[in-house]
């Protein structure tokens, strides 16, 4: 009997490590996107040497934290922390619910680094954070998980602006007159609105018809943004109808239109980079600002015609500066000293002429030098249209410019 037992355990040895390591995987597994690779069987796993430094074996969240603040204390490059969560995001959408409180740690015993999560409270600390009530007893977690990136700096922009074709707006409800003839109203104030129909909401956005959209690049229009003004609230239906100025952005004016509002809840995004190549450029900054920090909202001018998706990340670079051929040197001939040379101002807006090249140095004109693009920031995109997208400014290691170039990481 007992060496019959051991021959069971003997062929069963044998087999488990040949099931396993046919696949590099546990049977069951996809086999189409083997674990630590992207769709297109490029490694996405986190190595050694992309942790920070320093590094820390562990770190307890605290409110006010995001997932991206909190990879950034373990990995140089702060949107690869889906990798070393392990997570696939061709098969799973949303990050684990992290909260206040959690205790993230770095496991490095294995060959690639790990994250893991653990409660770091005491029963009391959970006592505290439930609530009974009667007659009927309900728990209720009085946490919230943490944000993927600052959702306060985003959320406006999840709903507004509004990137519309040509005359998009013309057929939407439109401001009339003002209460007691005003030229301009402001939040408290009565409008009055035609084409409202007792069966819409009750609940509206003012938008105002913006400019064009262009493509700093080759000039193709790529929609026209609709700007936000305002939120009303509708306090009699009729011909025309009744509206109360509930939230003024600015002077609300006869003609801006009303678009129906919705509640929009904070996705939990997935940060990560494209899939394939994709190269373009700012084309504006809200605020109408040129220069550009950490947090600010901008748009580029790819879309999702070009393969952008929400949870992208790309990598902003300061185009490189032309240097103008000295008086009596010619910059296309073999390497020359020189003293006496000119640069050329770099553009807020690039010049068409100059199309980009493929790598990351701008393609130099006839009888001119280049300085080559240089790396100043992260961004991350969160909203996508057919043929531009909105993202938002998460690292700036340097100043950031309307015009700057934007590619895959």
């Amino acid at each position: 009997m007992g060496k019959t037992i051991i021959a069971l355990v003997v062929a069963l040895a044998c087999l488990v490590p040949a099931v396993v390591l046919a696949d590099g995987m546990p049977p069951g597994a996809d086999k189409a996107a083997p674990k630590g690779t992207t769709g297109s069987g490029a490694p996405s796993r986190v190595t050694m040497s992309d942790l920070k430094s320093d590094a820390p074996d562990s770190y307890t969240v605290v409110k006010g934290d995001t997932l991206w603040g909190i990879s950034g204390r373990f990995l140089k490059e702060p949107y690869r922390w889906p990798e070393i969560w392990e997570m696939n995001k061709d098969r799973i959408k949303d990050p684990h619910w992290i909260y206040p409180g959690d205790v993230i740690r770095l496991d490095r015993s294995g060959q690639y680094p790990t994250l893991s999560m653990g409660s770091g409270g005491s029963s009391a600390d959970a006592e505290a954070n439930v609530v009974k009530l009667d007659p009927r007893i309900r728990v209720e977690p009085l946490r919230q998980a943490i944000p993927s990136i600052p959702g306060t700096a985003i959320s406006p922009f999840l709903t507004q602006p509004l990137v519309v074709e040509a005359g998009g707006l013309d057929s939407a409800p439109a401001i009339v007159a003002h209460d007691e003839g005003r030229v301009i109203i402001g939040a408290g104030d009565l409008t009055y609105a035609d084409r409202i129909a007792s069966t819409d909401v009750v609940n509206w956005q003012i938008f105002r018809p913006g400019g064009a959209l262009r493509d700093p690049e080759n000039g193709e229009i790529l929609g026209f943004e609709a700007k936000y003004v305002g939120d009303a609230r509708v306090r009699r239906f009729g011909s025309p109808t009744s509206l109360e100025i509930t939230k003024a952005r600015e002077e609300i004016n006869k003609g801006d239109r009303l678009i129906p509002a919705r509640e929009v809840s904070l996705p939990s995004y997935v940060p990560h980079a494209p899939d394939k190549p994709i190269r373009g450029a700012i084309m504006s900054v809200e605020g109408g600002v040129s220069e550009l920090g950490q947090f600010q909202i901008i748009t580029i001018n790819r879309g999702s015609r070009d393969g952008i998706e929400v949870g992208h990340v790309l990598a902003s670079y300061r185009r490189g500066t032309p240097i103008t051929a000295a008086r009596g040197i010619d910059f296309s001939g073999p390497s020359t000293w020189f003293n006496n040379w000119g640069m050329k101002p770099n553009p807020v807006v690039p010049d068409p002429a100059r199309a980009p090249s493929s790598g990351t140095t701008s393609a130099p004109a006839s009888g001119e030098l280049v300085l080559p693009d240089e790396r100043n920031g992260l961004i991350f995109v969160f909203r996508v249209f057919e043929k531009m997208s909105y993202a938002m400014v998460m690292r700036a290691t340097r100043s950031i410019y309307v015009g700057d170039l934007v590619q895959t990481p």
